[in-house]
């Protein structure tokens, strides 16, 4: 596919054009400089043809930092592999000297480069614009990408470089979301499974700030891979731009087939870990539990159990979530995570017909509960199954009798049983007939941490 980066120094307006060109706001816009640090990807769709953005941080040549270091070298990345940069500039302040290094270091590479002069939002800073016909160019491109204005142009130049859309593959992508605490090796985990350094890894805690998007291709598959920000607790979180990146974290969640919850072999599962697990089970998303830095502990034989044991207490919401133990760092058992990835996507959009689920009620079901005591007939007369993405059930009960929670998941565990829903948490709808009409009731197949067992009256929800 065809690549455009867009570079330039920092604050120069490049986060605000990558989110007008692909027409998404995924890339975080502030004021504060250096909000972007590693390289963004998406697909940009115009007129019938399509071309991937690459998005980078603000380059800073020279720098010793570790940060802008590592921007740099994720900058000269993106534009080695791109078919054509952007290079932007900010009219309102004029030639810059760093603009003028960065001008140098474009044409030292012999790449095709188009100079976009943004911010010329008003009549008044028109002028401004022809002072950058002293880097060599012939054409400039004038916009404001915050506003709209000469974004058209630029598209239309960007599109006369590029062939038509070939038919694309009709397979799907599987949507794989990476989240976690603070540096538990989120961005090594996503690194390691593209083979190449996509995200900015140091030992520094929130250096991941955007989420990125990486399209990898296994066993025939495509999988859309999206690295997120740690997620930190609400108290913890004292810059503007992290509490952006937090936000982008939790609502990139509903992106996703798959979530890979990403925890720390040394430390365990914590209580954080567990509030960032609840938003994927509360989103319906499938859940893998990645416990990584697993090179990093002495262990035996029992230390695998011991640790799920921890988890599952922490956690019994996600008690259908898998669970692997893997070494981001050294590649331990890493791309065993995808064929993971595959089995839950299925499980997600497996389908049981009506006649089987009723069939499953009366000879699965009543029995079983007849075995355990129970003599009084089973609460519901017939069910089907209305939803995938997650698998979702509608019970339809007698009106003279109310679910009980055990009873729900007792449903819960004998659908898994029978059918698998690999990592893919069940929803479950409850209707009951009644003299005033049909009233619906949903429940989800676990609640965390609940040890009430009573009866749920009418105006208790699920």
């Amino acid at each position: 596919m065809y690549r455009v980066a867009i570079v330039g120094r920092p604050n120069v307006g490049k986060s605000t054009l990558f989110n007008r060109l692909t027409r998404k706001r995924k890339a975080i816009v502030g004021n504060e400089p250096g909000i972007t640090r590693d390289r963004l990807f998406e697909i940009a769709r115009w007129h019938g043809k399509q071309f991937e953005v690459i998005d980078t941080g603000g380059l800073i040549p020279d720098q010793k930092e570790i940060i802008p270091e590592r921007i740099l070298q994720q900058a000269e990345i993106a534009m080695e592999e791109a078919d054509l940069i952007l290079f932007v500039v900010d009219a309102r302040q004029g030639i810059n000297p760093l603009d003028q290094t960065l001008n140098s270091l474009l044409r030292a590479r012999g790449k095709e480069f188009l100079l976009v002069v943004n911010k010329v939002d008003v009549p008044q800073v028109e002028p401004e614009v022809a002072q950058f016909y002293a880097f060599g160019v012939k054409l400039l491109y004038p916009v404001s990408a915050e506003h709209k204005l000469g974004v058209s142009v630029l598209v239309e130049e960007i599109l006369e470089r590029i062939p038509e859309l070939s038919e694309a593959s009709t397979k799907e992508e599987i949507r794989v979301t990476i989240i976690g605490r603070p540096n538990v090796g989120k961005s090594s985990l996503l690194n390691r499974l593209l083979g190449q350094e996509r995200a900015i890894v140091t030992d520094l805690p929130g250096t991941t700030r955007d989420s990125i998007d990486s399209v990898l291709q296994f066993k025939g598959q495509s999988y859309r891979l999206i690295d997120t920000a740690g997620i930190r607790r609400k108290g913890k979180t004292e810059l503007e731009a992290e509490k952006m990146c937090v936000l982008m974290a939790r609502k990139n969640l509903k992106r996703a087939d798959v979530v890979l919850l990403v925890i720390e072999a040394t430390e365990g599962a914590t209580k954080l870990d567990a509030t960032i697990g609840g938003y994927a089970h509360k989103a319906g998303r499938s859940v893998i539990v990645v416990v990584n830095k697993w090179d990093l502990i002495a262990r035996d034989t029992h230390t695998a159990a011991r640790l799920e044991k921890e988890f599952r207490l922490r956690m019994r919401f996600l008690d259908y979530a898998p669970m692997i133990f893997v070494s981001a760092k050294k590649g331990l058992r890493v791309t065993k995570i995808l064929d993971l990835v595959g089995e839950a996507y299925k499980a997600r959009l497996l389908r049981v017909s009506t006649a089987e689920l009723n069939k499953f009620l009366e000879t699965d079901l009543q029995p079983m509960l007849s075995s355990a005591g129970r003599t009084w007939k089973f609460p519901v007369k017939y069910a089907a199954q209305v939803a995938v993405t997650p698998p979702t059930f509608v019970f339809f009960t007698r009106a003279s009798q109310k679910l009980h929670f055990s009873i729900q998941r007792f449903v819960v565990n004998r659908l898994r049983e029978k059918y698998g829903f690999y990592a893919t948490p069940i929803r479950l709808l409850y209707r009951g007939s009644r003299k005033r009409g049909l009233k619906s009731r949903q429940t989800r197949d676990h609640r965390p941490e609940t040890t009430d067992h009573r009866p749920q009256t009418t105006d208790q929800r699920q």
